[in-house]
């Protein structure tokens, strides 16, 4: 698998509008280019669950990988990110200091409903060619 060391990879649920939105957020704010993008449901977002041996039944709506290094899911995956993008949004990475268990849950409820709130599309998104280097 050919993936860049000196970045890391987002992986997300393709279809989830509410994923696709973050996404979005995630690039415009990515002012120091760290992160690059992967569907989980892609051919690459496979082989990188399974490289990293995550089961997938727990795992559904966004993962953090740091190629070589450590890989976050669920809450601890969102607060990493937010950290990374600096400003405010280091703000929120100040949750990290809660229990695990309290900040998956809060996590875990939006979720599983995050089809019902926000939709679901029928593929994964498309980058614009401006943003095709950004996915994987």
């Amino acid at each position: 698998m050919n993936l860049p060391q000196d970045k890391k990879i987002i992986l997300f649920d393709g279809v989830c509008n509410l994923c696709d939105s973050s996404i979005q957020f995630i690039i415009k704010h990515d002012k120091k280019d760290i992160f690059r993008f992967v569907a989980l449901q892609s051919e690459i977002g496979l082989e990188i669950i399974k490289h990293i041996g995550i089961d997938t039944s727990k795992i559904d709506s966004i993962l953090l990988y740091e190629p070589g290094k450590a890989y976050y899911y669920k809450a601890q995956a969102a607060l990493k990110i937010a950290k990374e993008l600096g400003g405010i949004y280091t703000a929120i990475s100040w949750f990290s200091i809660l229990p695990n268990f309290l900040t998956n849950t809060v996590y875990d409820y939006i979720a599983k409903n995050r089809y019902k709130w926000y939709g679901k599309k029928e593929a994964c998104m498309i980058p614009t060619p401006e943003l095709k280097a950004k996915f994987l």
